[in-house]
C-alpha cells in the first residue's frame, strides 16, 4: 500500500539523518575521523533499513510519541484522513493471491488432470442461460477462462493498493466473514450509505476497469437475446430486465470459511431501485452455494451452485430478492486459473450496480 511505502521511506530517512547527527555531535579523532562518545567509529556503523514493506507493519499508536511516525495528541499538524489512519491504526490490505516463496520444485499437474480440465472447459465452452424467476437469470460459464485470469490479476493489483481489500464490520463490532473492496463508489456497512471516500482511512475507491464494464454490457445483452427468443411477443425485453450502466462495484473475497446471510441490495438511489435496475454478479474461483428467496426465511430459499465463470443477474421483479452465500466449496476452482494467478482458496465475487 502507498502509506506503507511512505512509512518505509520515512524510517530510512530517519536512520540516515540519525547517522549524520551522530557524526556531527561526535568527537573529532585522528586523521579527521569521527568518534562517538562511546569511542566507536561511525564509519562502520550499521543502521537498520526496511527490507520490504512488511517490515513497517508494526502497529503505530496515535499520540504515542515513542512510536516512529506517530503524532502528538495536540499537534497543530493537520493530516489527511488516510495518513492519520495509517499512523493511528494497524491496517494491511488483504492479498487475494498467494505470494510465491522459494522452496521445493512445484510439480506440474498430471496429464490426466489437464485432460480432465480441458474436457470440462470444452463442455462449458457454450454458455448456458437459464431463467430462475422473472428478472433473475443465470449465465453459466459466461466468463472465459482468459477473462477470469485477467479479472483476478486486476482485482489483485487494485486490492493491494490504496482503497484495497479490508475486512469490514458493523458499529456493534461484528465483522463480516469476507474481505471487501469497492470500485467507483464506497459502500459503508455501518451506515449502509454510498460515499466518495471510505471512513476507515479516507481512501478514494479505485475506478471500475473498462474491461469489467464491457463484460457487464455483454452479459446484459446476452440476457436480452435470450428473453427475445423466449418471449417473442413482448414489446420490450427491458420490461423484464432493464438495461443498466454500472458506476459502482463491490468486490468481495470469501475464504473457504466465508459466508453471507440472506439480505437485499437496496442501498442504491431511490431512482435506481424504482427503475429496478439489475445487479450483475461475477463468480471467480471456488464454487459457492447461492440462496435466494422472496423473504428472509432460509428454509424456503431456493439454492443453486455458482461456479467460476458464472454470471447471475437480478433486476426487474427480482431486483429486491433476498440472497446469500451460505457455503464455499473448497478446492473447486479451475486448475488453470490457480496456476496462472496463485489465487488463494476461496471465491472472488464482483457485484455491479448503477447508483
Amino acid at each position: 500500500m502507498e502509506y506503507r511505502t511512505n512509512q518505509c521511506a520515512s524510517l530510512t530517512s530517519k536512520a540516515n539523518r540519525y547517522s549524520s547527527e551522530q557524526r556531527a555531535s561526535g568527537q573529532r579523532g585522528h586523521r579527521g575521523g569521527y568518534r562517538n562518545q562511546g569511542g566507536l567509529s561511525n564509519q562502520n556503523a550499521q543502521y537498520w533499513k526496511p527490507k520490504s514493506p512488511k517490515d513497517c507493519e508494526t502497529p503505530l499508536s496515535y499520540g504515542d510519541t515513542t512510536s516512529i511516525g506517530s503524532v502528538r495528541p495536540h499537534s497543530a499538524v493537520s493530516l489527511p484522513g488516510h495518513v492519520q489512519y495509517a499512523l493511528g491504526k494497524d491496517i494491511s490490505c488483504f492479498d487475494i493471491c498467494r505470494v510465491e516463496k522459494k522452496g521445493p520444485v512445484k510439480l506440474n499437474s498430471s496429464l490426466f488432470r489437464k485432460n480432465r480440465e480441458r474436457r470440462n472447459e470444452l463442455a462449458k465452452s457454450c454458455p448456458q442461460i437459464k431463467e430462475l424467476r422473472p428478472g433473475m437469470i443465470l449465465l453459466k460459464s459466461f466468463i472465459s477462462e482468459a477473462n477470469q485470469v485477467e479479472i483476478v490479476k486486476r482485482c489483485r493489483t487494485l486490492g493491494v493498493g490504496v482503497g484495497g481489500f479490508y475486512q469490514p464490520g458493523y458499529s456493534d463490532g461484528r465483522k463480516l466473514r469476507l474481505q471487501m473492496m469497492c470500485l467507483g463508489k464506497n459502500w459503508e456497512p455501518q451506515t449502509r450509505l454510498y460515499t466518495d471516500i471510505r471512513s476507515i482511512d479516507g481512501a478514494k475507491p479505485p475506478s471500475i476497469p473498462n474491461m469489467f464494464r464491457t463484460l457487464v454490457e455483454e452479459a446484459i445483452q446476452a440476457s436480452h437475446v435470450y428473453y427475445e427468443a423466449k418471449h417473442p411477443k413482448i414489446h420490450s425485453v427491458e420490461e423484464i430486465l432493464p438495461r443498466m450502466s454500472p458506476d459502482l462495484c463491490i468486490v468481495n473475497f470469501y475464504t473457504d470459511s466465508g459466508k453471507l446471510g440472506l439480505h437485499q441490495d437496496r442501498d442504491e438511489s431511490p431512482e435506481s431501485i424504482e427503475k429496478a435496475l439489475p445487479i450483475v454478479s461475477f463468480s471467480i474461483g471456488d464454487s459457492a452455494d447461492f440462496e435466494y428467496s422472496e423473504n428472509r426465511d432460509v428454509d424456503s430459499a431456493a439454492s443453486i451452485v455458482l461456479e467460476s465463470g458464472d454470471v447471475i443477474i437480478f433486476g426487474g421483479k427480482s431486483r429486491l430478492i433476498f440472497h446469500g452465500v451460505p457455503k464455499i466449496h473448497s478446492g473447486t476452482a479451475p486448475e488453470q486459473l490457480l496456476e496462472e494467478t496463485n489465487l488463494r482458496p476461496g471465491r472472488l465475487n464482483l457485484t455491479f450496480r448503477q447508483y
